[in-house]
């Protein structure tokens, strides 16, 4: 191999990018490869690690529970900006006139979390049995065991609504997406993000689970929604095989009912293998052609529309094949 001539070194960057060696001899693209590479390799933990260490040290040091609704606030702002900087998909970061409609889908969705933990108090009356709580181990140890416990019933919820007709239409409103961003994993309909909440929050409410475990846990799906469905073309590495990432969970998104029909995980992907329905395919790549509900190519993009659109139809055999 011929070295590479003295005045030329200064020019030349080698990064490690996915296991190759990309040499970049123009200095202009220097910094942004740097920092696509940073992000890419730094997402994943500032999201599952850094985003919950800085919502349970708020919360550890007693401070006000608003500074979540910040912290929250703030992880959506750096999902937009990364998504631009490293995306998977240059074309998932356009909008199809679906901005508008996902931040009140976000804003409801997450307004009504944050009701659901300020009831606390009230659904504690209705619990008969006494607290079983683990309540001494640390607050992170808490949270992971909230973690671990929800994602099972969440991702069941989740299951059985690909099977059942009533659910489906309310479940469907979540597979419109036409493009695939962090936003879109605050795009429910309000009943079927219920639905979820209580199949996932049931056994920890009926174990004695603190409320501010529980508002820790709020946090927690929200940034792993925003990470599940991000754009960012992160680093997953064998992670991609144990938690629910989004380049695993881009499979549930494509259109085909057989196809889609696959990682219902929130958190990870156990109850998955568990159910038989863990799926990833490293060459295959996921577009806007494949994204949408294939029976329903023209389904209601407005957000009232998709409201609505659920209380039509349940008897309609068109409506019995789900993705």
């Amino acid at each position: 191999m011929n070295a590479i001539p003295e005045i030329h070194k200064c020019n030349i960057y080698v990064a490690l990018l996915n296991k190759k060696c990309i040499v970049i001899s123009n200095p202009y693209n220097k910094i942004e490869c740097v920092m696509k590479f940073l992000i890419r390799l730094l997402y994943l933990p500032l999201f599952t690690i850094g985003g919950n260490a800085i919502a349970i040290a708020v919360v550890s040091q007693g401070h006000s529970k608003l500074w979540l609704v910040v912290l929250l606030i703030t992880f959506i702002a750096i999902a937009f900006l990364l998504e631009r900087a490293a995306p998977f998909d240059k074309t998932f970061n356009q909008s199809r006139g679906d901005s508008g409609r996902d931040f009140l889908h976000a804003l409801v969705n997450e307004s009504l979390g944050i009701l659901s933990v300020l009831s606390f108090p009230l659904l504690v009356l209705f619990n008969p049995l006494p607290s079983v709580w683990p309540d001494t181990l640390p607050l992170w140890g808490q949270l992971l065991l909230a973690v671990f416990i929800v994602d099972i019933g969440i991702t069941l919820a989740h299951f059985v609504s690909h099977r059942i007709n009533v659910l489906w239409q309310l479940h469907a409103v979540h597979h419109s997406v036409q493009r695939m961003y962090g936003f879109n994993g605050l795009m429910k309909h309000p009943l079927h993000q219920l639905i979820e909440t209580v199949a996932g929050t049931t056994p920890l409410l009926l174990m004695g689970i603190p409320q501010d475990v529980l508002m820790l846990l709020l946090v927690a799906v929200g940034l792993q929604l925003l990470l599940q469905h991000s754009n960012v073309a992160y680093f997953t590495g064998p992670f991609k095989h144990l938690l629910a990432v989004n380049v695993v969970h881009r499979f549930h998104h494509i259109n085909n009912a057989k196809e889609g029909d696959v990682n219902f995980g929130l958190f990870t992907q156990f109850t998955d293998y568990f159910l038989g329905t863990r799926y990833y395919d490293s060459v295959k790549k996921i577009t806007i052609a494949n994204l949408g509900i294939e029976d329903e190519p023209n389904y209601p993009s407005a957000y009232l529309q998709q409201l609505m659109t659920p209380f039509r139809g349940y008897d309609d055999p068109a409506n019995e094949q789900k993705i």
